[in-house]
């Protein structure tokens, strides 16, 4: 079986070329003229795709072969871009730029070659003229798998500057497809962690991705980006599904019939760090999967019997977090009922005792506090001991992204042992509760998903 979705992979030479906003301007403008768009991001990164979710009206998905194996990917692409007419799919950092000392695993390169995508190189051309062509035609030229098929100039000063490196680039045989001037920068605000969630800054976010289409629009050839699109030959495979991922031999027995328990699932501007695959499983699995907001709902949602609570920013919410007290106590109250809870890294904050010296949830005999420090990382762990979420000995893949740290680090029985040149024990897993620093992508093990989900129908 086979499927040919017309695509492109969005890439540079480096981090800060102008990446999301060609991608998300493109996805924009793509959507303008009419053609469902499918938004896809390479790497771990959450917040990129609500920007592709403003730009498509579709769901913004990951691809990510080091969470999720080199063999997803196709499935997870084709399974997000079911009934559209094109996608596009950002890169991360430059286009050769993989995890840490595993070559070109989970690069933007690995991932266009395992799409069979064509790639369109975002150049930063502010400070050269002719040496444009001696990196295009070395980032081009490095791995004959890899097709740069066009390039899109960035940051160009003046129709003089332009000419210098049209002229330049047509000695190295990649043809230009797009243009775009030096101009103030569109307003994407960031932080310690990264651009600002879209959930913060829902009209500045919708202006901003219309910015970005007018600029893309108005410098890029959007006919010949869509000729380069279809050029994709047809990807072998079937889309992944979450249904038959729960159902598999892989996964263990099918899930158990009967009433689906209710599994609250933090949402707002507080945790907007979540992979779409996650409720599909949670749901495929049996699960009826209710959305709450931690800054404004004073209870949980009625009848819940789990409890997720993804990443986000509950540092810069800590305040709020704090002040919605009856909000608190209830999920005190469902943890130590014994109620299957799953926390990551933010979740985890908020199940500490306090944040930044202001009280949290109080499941956790643990204090969790901002520093200097960023942590960041890809992280190869094995649950330690058994879970709602998994049993001893399952090895799975996170990553970790983060300006905080959690005293003690880890509980008597903790989550995750870390694998690697640093091993650790990190997180903490108590009656039903899983808390970790670790953002994980249930797709590479659906397994945890029906296992929590019997655990809340049983629990």
């Amino acid at each position: 079986m086979s499927a040919s979705v017309p695509r492109l992979v969005v890439a540079a030479p480096s981090s800060g070329s102008g990446k999301t906003t060609v991608a998300t301007g493109l996805m924009a403008a793509f959507a303008a003229r009419g053609l469902a768009v499918s938004p896809h991001k390479v790497g771990p990164d959450y917040i990129d795709p609500g920007y592709h979710a403003l730009a498509t009206g579709r769901v913004g998905r990951n691809l990510d072969a080091y969470l999720c194996g080199p063999e997803l990917v196709g499935p997870l692409f084709l399974h997000g871009a079911r009934g559209c007419d094109i996608a596009v799919v950002e890169g991360v950092m430059g286009l050769y730029d993989g995890a840490a000392g595993e070559g070109e695993l989970a690069s933007t390169a690995h991932v266009a070659k395992l799409l069979r995508a064509p790639v369109v190189l975002v150049v930063d051309a502010s400070s050269q003229s002719r040496s444009v062509a001696a990196l295009v035609h070395g980032f081009a030229s490095w791995d004959p798998e890899v097709r740069v098929g066009g390039v899109i100039l960035n940051k160009v000063a003046s129709d003089r500057h332009e000419e210098l490196l049209r002229e330049a680039l047509d000695q190295a045989g990649v043809p230009v497809l797009g243009v775009l001037r030096r101009v103030p920068q569109v307003d994407t605000p960031s932080r310690h962690l990264g651009l600002v969630p879209v959930a913060e800054r829902q009209a500045a976010a919708v202006e901003a991705v219309a910015a970005m289409a007018a600029q893309v629009s108005e410098g890029c050839d959007l006919d010949a980006l869509a000729r380069l699109a279809r050029s994709a030959g047809a990807l072998p495979g079937a889309a992944w599904d979450a249904a038959e991922a729960v159902s598999s031999p892989v996964a263990g027995a099918a899930p158990v019939a009967g009433a689906a328990p209710v599994v609250a699932v933090a949402g707002g501007p507080a945790f907007t760090f979540s992979y779409a695959e996650t409720a599909e499983l949670l749901a495929a699995a049996g699960a009826e999967v209710v959305t709450f907001d931690p800054l404004r709902d004073e209870e949980l949602p009625e009848g819940a019997s789990g409890l997720v609570i993804g990443g986000g920013f509950p540092e810069v919410y800590a305040s709020e977090l704090s002040a919605n007290e009856p909000l608190r106590k209830a999920v005190a109250e469902l943890a130590g009922g014994g109620v299957p809870v799953a926390a990551e890294c933010a979740g985890l904050l908020y199940l500490c005792r306090e944040l930044d010296g202001l009280p949290m949830c109080g499941v956790l005999d643990a204090s969790a506090r901002m520093t200097e420090r960023l942590t960041l990382g890809y992280r190869d762990a094995v649950a330690v001991g058994d879970s709602v979420l998994a049993a001893a000995g399952t090895r799975m893949r996170g990553h970790e992204f983060h300006r905080t740290t959690v005293e003690p680090g880890s509980g008597a029985e903790p989550a995750w042992g870390v694998r690697g040149p640093r091993p650790k024990v990190e997180g903490f897993v108590q009656r039903g509760v899983h808390a970790s620093y670790l953002h994980t992508h249930w797709a590479s093990e659906p397994g945890v998903a029906r296992r929590f989900v019997e655990r809340c129908r049983t629990s």
